[in-house]
């Protein structure tokens, strides 16, 4: 099988365009996503992404996270598909549509004068904040909630968080400083809340100014990422929702592989992601 391994912000997954190869019975996709996905023993990646045909958009992206789970949406992901996509010529303009399981999204590629991608900016749409939106027990929204049942008292942190779906569930944390928060232990208590009956991803955001703020994320399926496009996008919303930030305002999220820029547009209420993409290598894995 030919792969691309492409990284969004160290974000990284192996890449497979289904246009051209052969992919394995449908049963048989989670635990290819896990055999690639090793560092010992397969490629090394956060998870698999196929790049597909659409009926209803340009193109199609599905996700797989490195536990063989998959995934409604990614927005590291998504610029790199839009990447390749336009670099190898399945699309023949600038702004072209993407299909995910969380429903379609819109991509602008900013090509150099060789036609080479190097910067994605992705319009992820609406936020969703009811609950039965996300999946999340209860009714109405969740700001500034707290985390209930056996999870009150995470770490013996009392927590509250704002509740964001970008295509996949967020419950976002406000914390003093990022660096010093119990990502790797709290993060998998809080995606396997009995509050969440299909998980849910974990963001951490410190507040440094209206139009910055750091961020760390336990990724549901994952673990602890590099970067989480779609977190960073629900980091945003939750910002402004708690008087935090401003809407139509360029945000800089500092995430550990680097920085995104998010705006949550007053004129139409989607949100705006630009950031990198990057091909790693190329080759061909045999599935042993």
């Amino acid at each position: 099988m030919k792969f691309t391994k492409m990284h969004g912000l160290g974000n990284s997954y192996i890449y497979v365009d289904s246009f051209r190869e052969s992919l394995p019975n449908e049963e048989k996709l989670p635990a290819l996503a896990v055999k690639v996905a090793d560092p010992h023993t397969g490629i090394g990646s956060d998870g698999l992404i196929l790049i597909l045909p659409s009926e209803i958009a340009d193109v199609r992206m599905r996700v797989f996270n490195n536990d063989g789970s998959e995934a409604k949406n990614c927005g590291n992901g998504l610029r790199c598909v839009a990447k390749y996509v336009y670099e190898h010529r399945y699309v023949q303009k600038e702004e072209f549509s993407i299909e995910t399981l969380g429903g379609i999204v819109t991509a602008n590629v900013h090509p150099s004068r060789t036609g080479e991608v190097h910067e994605v900016t992705v319009d992820m749409g609406l936020p969703k904040l009811k609950r039965k939106e996300m999946p999340m027990r209860g009714e109405g929204a969740a700001l500034d909630e707290p985390v209930i049942a056996s999870t009150e008292h995470v770490n013996g942190t009392d927590y509250t968080f704002t509740a964001v779906s970008m295509g996949n569930p967020h419950a976002v944390f406000f914390v003093e400083n990022v660096a010093e928060a119990s990502v790797e232990t709290d993060g998998p208590v809080v995606e396997n809340a009995d509050l969440f009956p299909d998980g849910t991803n974990v963001e951490f955001i410190s507040i440094m100014s209206e139009t910055e703020m750091n961020f760390a994320v336990w990724e549901r399926g994952s673990g602890v990422t590099r970067a989480c496009g779609t977190g960073a996008c629900a980091a945003v919303v939750a910002a402004v929702l708690n008087g935090k930030a401003s809407k139509d305002k360029d945000i800089t999220v500092h995430l550990p592989g680097g920085d995104l820029l998010i705006r949550w547009s007053s004129r139409d209420d989607h949100v705006w992601m630009k950031g990198q993409a990057v091909t790693v290598c190329e080759g061909t894995y045999m599935d042993h």
